[in-house]
């Protein structure tokens, strides 16, 4: 039998996102709901771990350090991004056989579009980190007609859950329809500004992530497909 890789000893929630298991944020809340074990005893945050030790996550035993992998999901809209086995709607159903991803971040169950699939915690980490400010592109249609006025006022920010939106890109393509360009990512945001701003929306499509287009790789909806990461290109942090 092979030796084992000797990597050096990481913190375990960093751990468990380089394995695939989930993101580490989603690792802190395993540990701390008690579901993480290292070497027979419960885990602690300030583990630092290697693949010789044994550790097992809801009883189930991690096998190791794992291939970082990334692919492009076109979600459908009412696939739920929670991973959860018992909801027929959840986006467990619909993740790549063989291959232990998550998504960055959620889209919606009402909204439609690019969703990226990972086992690299670092990468996710990138992504929704509120300090990276990636853009991510939208295709909105709302339920009223709307003019420059409307795009003015939420390109330049609204309230939002207590604070104001950060300025973004706002462009009118029909009547009832615009492209936004976000680099934050609060909770429905874009259906809450256009609330603010008395619209209804009725279509949410997210076309673009950072520098990956469904155009570009014509992915039709409902599909993955695997991709390099190199092939991803992040925005430099502000």
């Amino acid at each position: 039998m092979s030796e084992p890789i000797n990597h050096p000893p990481m913190r375990l929630a960093k751990y468990l996102s380089h394995c695939g298991v989930c993101s580490r944020r989603q690792a802190s809340r395993l540990i701390e709901q008690g579901v993480v074990q290292v070497n027979g005893r419960p885990a602690n945050h300030i583990d630092h771990v290697t693949e010789q030790d044994e550790i097992h996550v809801e009883g189930k035993k991690i096998t190791g350090l794992a291939p970082k992998l990334l692919f492009m999901y076109h979600k459908p809209v009412g696939v739920d991004c929670k991973l959860n086995e018992q909801d027929p709607a959840s986006l467990v159903h619909h993740l790549p056989k063989g291959a232990r991803v998550y998504p960055i971040g959620r889209l919606d169950k009402d909204s439609r579009g690019l969703l990226l699939l990972t086992n690299d915690g670092e990468l996710c980490h990138a992504l929704i980190h509120p300090d990276q400010h990636q853009e991510k592109e939208y295709r909105v249609t709302v339920d009223r007609e709307i003019d420059e006025s409307f795009c003015q006022k939420m390109s330049q920010g609204v309230p939002v859950d207590g604070q104001l939106t950060l300025p973004c890109s706002v462009k009118k393509v029909a009547s009832k329809t615009f492209i936004i360009i976000l680099k934050q990512g609060l909770n429905r945001q874009i259906r809450k500004m256009a609330k603010y701003c008395e619209r209804r929306v009725v279509d949410l499509h997210r076309t673009r992530i950072a520098n990956l287009t469904l155009d570009a790789h014509a992915l039709p909806e409902g599909q993955y497909r695997q991709i390099a990461i190199s092939d991803l290109t992040l925005q430099a942090s502000q």
